[in-house]
């Protein structure tokens, strides 16, 4: 069990969590909530013993292996499958002794425990989890240094899930994934056999994953049984009571306060009024729960509205080298109200595609038509970068304003979020959330008649998240989105738009639906994906085939040799004189111990004659 009893923590003179506790039994899956800076992340610290508690304790039992996602994205030349594999470390140790050990008890006792944690089976395991996040089998196989940064936090993430740990720590996994991702993340958690807390402000994922609430607010922690949906509705409840409680208190405070001062002057109630000053005192006042309203987000209305279709693309093929076109033959239509989100996995062109729309890349063929005097407002978290860092909010609404009075500017700004104080803040000092809630103020401040919103939750906290759904809902002009947040594009879409092989076609079906779609698809991605779907681009995929499925091919022949290596060290050892009798219990592990490398050769065999006969296939 996770025991954090009494705990109290303070950063830089700020009281983050005061005198609080909570108990975590052995495997529960809690998501882990509160508002951006109340100190959820600093208790992971706290947990994982990297910040002192100022009082209480923090007890986790001793044989528990604590994990969670590094903070730097793994680098180099080794391939993403062996970072992942190397995660394991207790595998890692051991694989690599079993190579070397002589004496026959301590490989014995390795090959024991080497199928007690399946370990010939990890490969497998390891390859599932990369391609559940995203990753090819040719992806698997090419070095960590290829991939951007962000596929590289994917890897890690991987890693960190097959390492299995105790407890797993996860501070928002999700802003690393695309929605095919969040979805299969979401399912894999809720499968998680150990114990697990998720910080998230993704409400599928804590509706989906999770069974218990761990909330902070104010200092405090507070468990609730359930989902986030059940907690929603639980606290509800509590706040409404703790009201009531609350306001019967402060009248009874103010008849016991009446009395105290009608008759502390009269030596015939001195008594009397002396008892309801002591009442007074004992009477601990209770706070009612009062909700942190959460500031509104606002999309100026655009000046003129205009007529259908305000865009119109025809046969357009698009990309950044005309040799490779990302998109083909793309033909379709936005109308004024239009509410689209994007589906599709990272790498299959969303991003090609809102940058052709909002103007930002010109097509290699076909024709786009726009409506005359269109306005485009585009949002993208890499627009962070372009933040003047050094500037407040308030500077950034005055470039756009050059000529405007003093008190128009400041009303701007603060209609965008940043009244007050708030506008002369530097950028720096911003949280996330409040640099994308300047982002968002910033591309729609003109009033476009479209916005284009590029996972525009990053960042923002479930209330900020359903500030932006009614925002976008109030909004009267079309909205193209790209979200890994469920909720947002269910309150928000009304038409889907798959982004895959090549083209952008219309999903007839729901987020269900397409759920189950690509939980499917990436159950089957090891066998189905590197053998397309059409003859025509046979010749083209064999080529790109030939080199993974060569180097697996290779790496199934060392570990056929790595474990009979290892069978016959074992053999080695079983043919002692006298073995059974002497030390039959040794006996009984390295008879384990071989029948479990058996199946491992097995597997490794059947392995290879897979890979061989696809690249037979491959090259015939």
């Amino acid at each position: 069990m996770l025991s954090i009893t009494d705990i109290s923590i303070r950063i830089a003179g700020r009281l983050l969590i005061d005198s609080s506790s909570a108990q975590i039994v052995p495997g529960a899956r809690v998501g882990f909530v509160g508002r951006n800076g109340v100190g959820k992340s600093t208790l992971f610290h706290a947990i994982r013993g990297e910040l002192p508690t100022e009082s209480g304790s923090i007890s986790i039992p001793p044989r528990w292996r604590v994990g969670s996602l590094a903070q730097e994205a793994p680098d180099g030349p080794e391939s993403l499958i062996n970072v992942v594999l190397k995660a394991d470390l207790e595998r890692e140790a051991l694989m690599h002794e079993a190579e070397t050990a002589h004496d026959p008890t301590r490989i014995a006792d390795i090959q024991t425990r080497l199928v007690d944690i399946d370990a010939h089976s990890a490969p497998a395991r390891a390859a599932a989890i990369l391609s559940g996040l995203g990753f090819s089998t040719a992806d698997q196989a090419r070095s960590c240094s290829e991939f951007s940064g962000g596929w590289r936090m994917r890897v890690a993430l991987a890693a960190t899930l097959f390492s299995a740990p105790d407890l797993l720590l996860l501070d928002e996994p999700t802003n690393y994934l695309d929605l095919e991702g969040t979805l299969w993340l979401e399912d894999h958690l809720a499968n998680y056999p150990r114990t697990v807390i998720v910080i998230s402000h993704d409400r599928d994922l804590l509706d989906t994953s999770v069974d218990q609430i761990l909330h902070l607010d104010r200092g405090k922690l507070t468990l609730y049984k359930g989902t986030y949906s059940s907690f929603e509705e639980q606290r509800a409840t509590r706040e409404m009571l703790d009201a009531k409680h609350a306001k019967r208190q402060a009248d009874e405070r103010k008849r016991l306060q009446d009395f105290v001062d009608r008759f502390k002057a009269k030596a015939s109630k001195a008594r009397q009024a002396q008892s309801r000053v002591k009442m007074l005192e004992r009477m601990k006042p209770v706070t009612a729960l009062v909700t942190q309203d959460v500031r509104e987000i606002s999309f100026p209305i655009p000046e003129k509205m205009l007529s259908p279709p305000i865009i119109a693309v025809d046969d357009v093929s698009v990309g950044y080298d005309p040799k490779k076109p990302v998109l083909n033959r793309v033909t379709l239509r936005i109308d004024t109200d239009d509410r689209i989100a994007l589906l599709g996995s990272n790498g299959n062109g969303k991003s090609t595609l809102v940058k052709l729309l909002a103007n930002k890349l010109p097509p290699f063929s076909g024709h786009v038509t726009r409506a005359e005097k269109l306005s485009i407002g585009y949002f993208a978290q890499h627009q962070v970068d372009e933040l003047n860092l050094d500037g407040s909010p308030y500077d950034h609404v005055r470039r756009l304003m050059p000529d405007a009075p003093e008190t128009k500017v400041r009303g701007r700004t603060g209609a965008i979020g940043f009244s007050g104080k708030a506008g002369d803040t530097l950028v720096k000092s911003l949280s996330g959330g409040e640099k994308a809630r300047l982002l968002l103020g910033l591309a729609t401040f003109y009033g476009p008649n479209m916005i284009i919103l590029d996972e525009p939750t990053n960042h923002l906290d479930i209330d900020s998240r359903a500030a932006l759904a009614e925002a976008i809902n109030d909004f009267p002009g079309a909205v193209i989105m790209v979200s890994h947040d469920r909720y947002l594009i269910e309150a928000c879409a009304d038409q889907l738009w798959v982004v895959a092989d090549h083209k952008v076609t219309a999903y007839d079906g729901d987020l269900d639906d397409y759920r189950r779609m690509v939980l499917s698809a990436r159950g089957m991605r090891t066998n189905s994906r590197d053998r397309g779907n059409n003859e025509r681009d046979k010749p083209a995929r064999s080529k790109e085939k030939r080199i993974p499925l060569k180097q697996k091919i290779s790496e199934a022949e060392a570990e056929i040799a790595r474990i009979n290596g290892i069978i016959s060290k074992i053999d080695t050892a079983l043919a002692l004189p006298d073995l059974f009798k002497r030390d039959p219990k040794q006996a009984a592990q390295l008879s384990k111990a071989r029948a479990g490398a058996e199946n491992a050769l097995q597997r490794a065999e059947e392995e290879w004659l897979a890979a061989s006969s696809q690249y037979d296939e491959a090259t015939g």
